[in-house]
């Protein structure tokens, strides 16, 4: 592919940089990077919990509460939170002072305005003196606001900035506006200058380019052959790193969210190989709301860089079934990302704030878990010896995506029983259960099937060991297993009402501590009934969970 002279020039100066950042100068650079003993403290500062913060609503209260309400969490002794990814960037609709992007226009934020009042600098303020360290989050292609600024504009005009360049998008089967398509050279330097704007404006620690917030970002059918583009926009914003770095004299980081595998990668057209040999990124955040996230895969690829890893999991668009799960499953989800290797763990669309302290202002409260979680995911010294549930991602609950990012279509529940035996299904377990079995007070599998015959009989193995069934719950209920149905997308208020007629059997079987393994698992659940005798519809395995509760 050819290549202007410009576009060599900046390779080689990126790459001379890089070989700074990971310790092959020994001396400030001349060229765009901030010395790399700089570089390497920022890039190694500890990173337990790093909270994505989609903080765009709530301007009805005062500020002080405001401000009380989104450190709730962060203030409780014992929290773990480290870093906060100010989620709040996008081309168009902005809510900061922006010379050229379009402003949010909701009557209660214009309010704030009109008194002078910065939320952005406010929040970085407030973060700061706190000590957390405060990236930037940009929303790649970001679906349009409606007019009032208050939810996505599914029946509204397009933003001003599509309208009025229609060549920058791409059309889209779920978002009529399209989304933005950067293999235009136009939109990769309009962004560009949206975050320096925002990097000389205010007091942060870093960037981050959010591919999560939509797929595609380059034309369908095409991503990885024009993956180039991709890899151009990063090479533009590492460089606008280390210019800024070197003239406030202090790194300033870059971050990318990526899909959960590399194999999403290629499907939606980034190239995290030639990211990795350049130094392009410090911080990969991995996936958004997946539970199988292949950190083994990324360490492999990522191993001769600086890249720290950190796995995400949005508790809004959560997983498919698993929406607000309890205690339990969050440590078995966060222990299994540290046993696999993670430099620090995200959440993204937790809840700011007690159940309690929602109500005062009228917000929605979440879970206890998320409370909870916040003491104790970002150390997995912290969930040693606690009670866990490791479960099989399910598939579905995301449209809004033309690609890989988020779809989670690969994962391996549910499976209809009718068909033909495609292998064990695979378990990351991140306990030692069979090196504590003396404080293990009960282990179980847990299988919920959906459409199961009163004369059903299944049997079960774990890493080839046959497993005896003690429980056949033929009145187990689950609010988020829809069957017959299709599983509705994810997201909403989240308020899951229970079926009185929904058809649905627990089996749970006894397990032997001995038999599992730490890292993966194969679990086969089998019918032992010929699928041809059985009435519409087939059974189907909708869960499958391994609970372990200590003394």
């Amino acid at each position: 592919m050819y290549r202007s002279h410009k576009q060599v020039s900046r390779r080689r100066a990126l790459k001379t940089c890089a070989a700074g950042v990971t310790g092959m100068l020994a001396r400030p650079s001349r060229g765009a990077c901030a010395t790399s003993a700089q570089h390497r403290k920022a890039v190694n500062r500890r990173r337990r919990i790093v909270v994505q913060y989609d903080s765009q609503t709530l301007y009805g209260v005062d500020l002080q509460q405001w401000i009380d309400y989104r450190c709730a969490y962060i203030d409780e002794p014992g929290s773990q939170i480290d870093s906060i990814f100010l989620d709040m960037g996008r081309l168009g609709q902005v809510l900061y002072p922006s010379k050229f992007l379009d402003q949010l226009s909701n009557s209660n934020f214009q309010k704030w305005r009109a008194k002078g009042i910065d939320i952005v600098e406010e929040q970085i303020t407030a973060f700061k003196k706190r000590g957390l360290e405060v990236f930037w989050n940009h929303r790649l292609s970001e679906v349009d606001l409606n007019v009032k600024g208050t939810g996505a504009a599914w029946k509204d005009e397009a933003a001003p900035l599509k309208k009025a360049h229609p060549d920058w998008v791409l059309k889209t089967p779920w978002w009529k506006h399209g989304l933005w398509d950067f293999s235009r050279p136009a939109v990769r330097e309009h962004t560009i200058k949206a975050l320096r704007e925002v990097a000389e404006m205010y007091d942060l620690d870093g960037l981050q380019l959010d591919f999560s917030r939509h797929v595609p970002c380059l034309p369908v059918g095409r991503q990885w052959e024009l993956r180039g583009h991709i890899t151009e926009l990063l090479r533009a914003a590492r460089q606008l790193t280390f210019d800024l770095a070197r003239k406030r004299g202090r790194p300033l980081l870059l971050a990318a969210k990526v899909p959960r595998n590399l194999e999403g990668c290629r499907v939606d057209g980034f190239d995290i190989e030639v990211w990795a040999k350049e130094n392009l990124v410090d911080l990969l955040t991995l996936g958004s709301r997946s539970m199988d996230v292949d950190l083994v895969g990324y360490r492999q690829i990522t191993s001769q860089s600086h890249i720290k890893l950190l796995p995400c999991f949005d508790d809004h668009h959560t997983t498919d079934g698993y929406r607000y799960a309890p205690i339990e499953v969050l440590r078995g989800l966060f222990a299994n990302w540290w046993q696999q290797g993670a430099d620090g763990v995200t959440t993204f669309n937790w809840s700011n704030a007690s159940p309690e302290d929602c109500e005062k202002i009228g917000q929605r409260p979440g879970p206890l878990s998320h409370q909870m979680a916040y003491h104790e995911i970002g150390d997995p010294a912290d969930m040693v010896g606690k009670d866990k549930t490791f479960v099989v991602e399910r598939r579905g609950g995301y449209p809004w995506a033309t690609g890989f990012f988020n779809r989670n279509d690969t994962a391996p529940l549910p499976r209809l029983f009718s068909q033909k035996q495609k292998g064990a299904i695979r378990m990351q377990v991140a306990d030692e259960i069979s090196q504590q079995a003396t404080k293990v007070k009960r282990l179980f599998l847990r299988a919920i099937i959906f459409g199961a015959e009163g004369n059903d009989v299944f049997e079960g193995t774990l890493n080839g060991v046959a497993l005896s069934a003690t429980i056949h719950d033929r009145n187990w209920k689950d609010p988020q297993i829809f069957s017959p149905r299709p599983q509705p997308a994810s997201g909403g208020h989240g308020a899951y009402r229970v079926n009185p007629a929904q058809n649905l059997l627990r089996v749970e079987f006894a397990v032997d501590p001995q038999t599992c393994r730490v890292g993966e698992n194969h679990i086969n659940i089998q019918l032992q009934k010929p699928a041809q005798q059985h009435k519409a519809p087939v059974p189907q395995l909708e869960k499958l969970e391994l609970h372990i509760q200590y003394v």
